[in-house]
């Protein structure tokens, strides 16, 4: 084997075993605990930051309550159907508790209300949620939170779409934001530290930059291995025509 051939398989075995041992590490629990105490691998805590800066960056509740202003006396009257009678009584708890008029029959839900006020107790429920205050939720409710945003979720879906076969467009628009930026965010990251990525910026640039890194790194060991064991790609001659 030529002498720049066992250069590179040698440089190509200390890359791939130093990978393998990084490797090792990220799987083990050797990174920061979680506020709950809890050990975490490299893959947890990687996983864990991002959702705490993505949190971070989800809180439109603020700007929805603005836009819901001019929705204050403005009635609505809907009829949507549910999954189960279950949830039809329990979502009944939900608008009874807005101020709205919400009369149960089987699976099926009618409700009466002010649309902003409705708007303006989701957005209440889901910022108590956001900031991981599932308590207050379930208390005022008296069910688990979780499932308390769930039928917020389908019931305004619902809504929605009755709105847009309406052609209240203003009104599904209100809705759907509410139920993508407010009830969806608040669900998604219940239980999760909420982190800025300006007071965070190093460590996210860092995880990132790793992760560049260490994609390469097990692409150049492979490519010096196989340089050193011989197996090279190289542009084929072209034969001539004699």
């Amino acid at each position: 084997m030529a002498k720049a051939h066992k250069k590179s398989l040698g440089l190509g075995i200390v890359l791939a075993i130093s990978f393998l041992v990084v490797l090792f590490l990220i799987f083990s629990p050797i990174f920061p605990k979680t506020p709950q105490g809890e050990p975490q691998n490299g893959l947890t805590f990687a996983d864990r930051t991002f959702n705490e800066l993505s949190k971070g960056s989800s809180y439109f509740i603020p700007k929805i309550k603005k836009e819901n202003e001019k929705f204050i006396g403005r009635t609505y009257a809907v009829s949507v159907k549910l999954d189960k009678p279950e949830d039809a009584e329990n979502t009944a708890r939900l608008f009874s508790a807005a101020g709205a008029r919400a009369e149960v029959q089987g699976d099926e839900l009618k409700i009466e209300g002010d649309l902003g006020k409705t708007v303006e107790a989701v957005l209440n429920d889901s910022d108590a949620m956001y900031n991981n205050d599932g308590t207050r939720v379930s208390g005022l409710y008296g069910y688990d939170e979780k499932a308390v945003m769930n039928n917020w979720w389908q019931a305004l879906n619902k809504i929605g779409k009755t709105f847009k076969k309406e052609k209240k467009i203003e009104e599904a628009k209100l809705v759907d934001t509410v139920n993508k930026k407010a009830v969806e965010t608040a669900y998604n990251f219940y239980g999760i530290a909420a982190q800025k990525v300006s007071e965070n910026a190093v460590l996210m640039t860092g995880l990132l930059v790793f992760y560049v890194v260490y994609t390469l790194w097990w692409g150049f060991a492979i490519f010096y291995i196989f340089d050193g064991i011989g197996l090279t790609m190289s542009k084929s001659k072209v034969k001539k025509e004699v």
